[in-house]
């Protein structure tokens, strides 16, 4: 139990850090105010007790027929007041400080979250645990590094307090310090462990709270809208949304039934110590051993002191608390990712093309999704790739592209395997248009632009690439031409239909210049028929020199291909050209001539 508790502190050293850098000056000033706000208390208290006892001793004096020292008592007067005014203002400065430093520490956090996502491979990203750690980190663990660090500096205000008030405590009684400090210990010790089981709860349920965020989203977002109305889903799934809650909500409700129980109970025994210790102060005064000053001075001690203890204890608590969440936060961050050490910017053989030598891929489960791939395109050639939904087509072009991995073999680009590749300098070589290609809610122009970073707001290179991918008809009409804002997530958005998007879509891949492989999946499949031949006449054109690799399950787009692959399961199980696949009557012919009386 001890190590368990003791491990949950691990993250300490990595919050504050990550705090320090965040705002350093911030830091420094929120230490010193906090140190001043420890101070402060126990000074009030003593000055109090020499109010009273002043304003005794004049009156004692009145009585005697003496002269009354008025200037001893305004002066503690003033003296107390000076102290308050000054803990008002430290404790604005305090206040304001930690806002600031909470803006910038949530940002950074933000932004650190963000980066990570980045690195992260396509893998990650089909996993649904991924989903559960980025979930509770992006919930959670923003705000907690610098709460975490608040709550240090609170530990460290409590203690000074604490000292300071055992300094004057121990001059009435050692015993007085040793009731203060254990009436405390009970209530921690419960919120420990009612802090840790709400921590696993919040793990547990982390699916159950993933599915709720989708079920907003699929209620609520454009992009769904249609089909929940028209199919009349929306009430089904809001009841879905509805039964989430009830259940995370029971959960949490009988949690936080049993906290505040035990809350109370416990807390009843820091109420009878005060009590019990406010009667002996009460007696010790009557008996003269303590003055009436002294008296009023040792209780407000206790209360103080007795708040101070469970405020210390509450922080430590707050840091356990906060050490459990920030681990959802740093398990998102340390999640390996393993570093691609190419360094390769030119092949060695610039004519050979792209070659997979017998490749395997799986995602981790039996059957594999590619098997014993030989393939072999060179510059200037176009290859089609043809097959049933989900024969390994797509999986290919990931490969291909780096996204993923083989599993088995290698594949070659200009002579060099694709893994001592320069990342940077093989996706720039890639030009690709997935079939569920990215719909930014950006302008026109800024949808093609995202196709190459470094022309991402390049005007001309828009407009280049739109006549490329056959976009400028469309874009000359809209209201703005490529600053349309698309979308309609933002003030006078546009939506374009299926075929324009891919029409921008294939645009965005032609800002590319330097892409001398370009892939095409199913990248018409929005398109009329005599669209899509204009863009394959028009794409052709443009290829002469490069490599061109087509996704289709329209065959007289694929019968212009040089080479034509048949897949299915994973393997290859027909090549050639469109010509001799019909020869052999095969499996291309049979899917050919299937579509081609759906025409007659």
């Amino acid at each position: 139990m001890l190590l368990n508790l003791l491990s949950a502190f691990r993250y300490s050293g990595r919050a504050m850090l990550l705090v320090w850098s965040a705002g350093r000056g911030l830091v420094i000033a929120i230490v010193g105010l906090t140190v001043l706000t420890g101070i402060s208390p126990a000074a009030v208290a003593y000055i109090g007790a020499r109010i009273v006892d002043s304003v005794l001793a004049a009156a004692e004096q009145v009585k005697a027929g003496g002269a009354t020292q008025f200037d001893i008592v305004l002066g503690w007067v003033a003296l107390e007041a000076l102290v308050i005014t000054l803990g008002a203002i430290v404790q604005s400065g305090l206040s304001f400080c930690q806002n600031i430093l909470s803006q910038q520490l949530g940002h950074r956090v933000n932004v650190m979250i963000l980066e990570k996502a980045s690195t992260l491979e396509l893998r990650h990203f089909e996993n649904a645990d991924l989903y559960d750690k980025l979930l509770r980190a992006q919930r959670d663990a923003a705000s907690r590094p610098l709460s975490l660090t608040l709550r240090y500096a609170d530990l460290g205000r409590n203690v000074i307090s604490l000292a300071s008030f055992g300094v004057l405590l121990f001059q009435f009684s050692p015993w007085a310090v040793v009731i203060l400090l254990v009436a405390g210990l009970p209530p921690f010790i419960a919120e420990l462990w009612f802090s840790r089981r709400a921590y696993w709860l919040f793990r547990e349920r982390s699916p159950d709270l993933r599915m709720q965020s989708y079920l907003e989203t699929v209620l609520a977002r454009d992009d769904h809208v249609k089909e929940t109305k028209l199919y009349r889903i929306g009430p089904l799934l809001l009841d879905r949304y509805r039964s989430i809650f009830q259940r995370v909500f029971r959960q949490q409700r009988a949690l936080d039934l049993r906290h505040n129980a035990w809350g109370l109970a416990l807390g009843l025994l820091g109420t009878v110590a005060f009590y019990c210790a406010y009667g002996w102060v009460a007696v010790s005064a009557v008996l003269g051993r303590i003055t009436l000053g002294q008296m009023t001075m040792h209780l407000m001690l206790f209360r103080n002191g007795q708040g101070a203890v469970g405020s210390s204890l509450g922080a430590i608590r707050g840091v356990y608390d906060d050490n459990l969440y920030l681990s959802t936060l740093f398990e998102f961050l340390d999640i390996p990712v393993k570093p691609r050490l190419g360094t390769v910017k030119r092949g060695t053989d610039p004519s050979d093309g792209v070659r997979f030598e017998n490749v395997r891929f799986d995602y981790g489960q039996a059957p594999p999704a590619l098997e014993g791939i030989d393939l072999h395109v060179k510059p200037g050639q176009s290859l089609a790739l043809v097959g049933e939904n989900g024969s390994g087509k797509t999986t290919l072009i990931k490969l291909l592209t780096g996204l993923y991995s083989p599993t088995g073999g290698r594949i070659l680009l200009d002579g060099v395997d694709l893994e001592s590749w320069d990342e940077a300098t093989l996706h720039s070589r890639i030009g690709v248009v997935f079939q569920d290609f990215a719909r930014y809610q950006f302008t026109v122009g800024e949808n093609i632009g995202a196709g190459d970073v470094a022309s991402f707001d390049d005007e001309v290179r828009w407009k280049e690439a739109a006549d490329r991918g056959l976009a400028t008809r469309f874009v000359e009409t809209l209201p703005q031409k490529f600053h349309t804002q698309l979308g309609k997530w933002f003030d006078e958005g546009r939506e374009l239909s299926g075929g324009q998007w891919q029409k921008i879509a294939l645009s965005r891949s032609f800002m590319r210049d330097s892409a001398d492989i370009v892939v095409l999946d199913e990248p018409t499949s929005a398109m009329d028929a005599a669209a899509e031949a204009e863009i394959f006449e028009h794409f052709r054109s443009r290829m002469r020199d490069r490599i061109a690799i087509l996704i289709s399950h329209r065959f007289s787009t694929v019968r212009m291909a040089d080479h034509i692959v048949v897949m299915e399961a994973g393997r290859i199980i027909e090549r050639g050209s469109h010509e001799e696949l019909m020869k052999a009557a095969g499996r291309y012919a049979q899917l050919f001539s299937l579509q081609a009386r759906g025409y007659q």
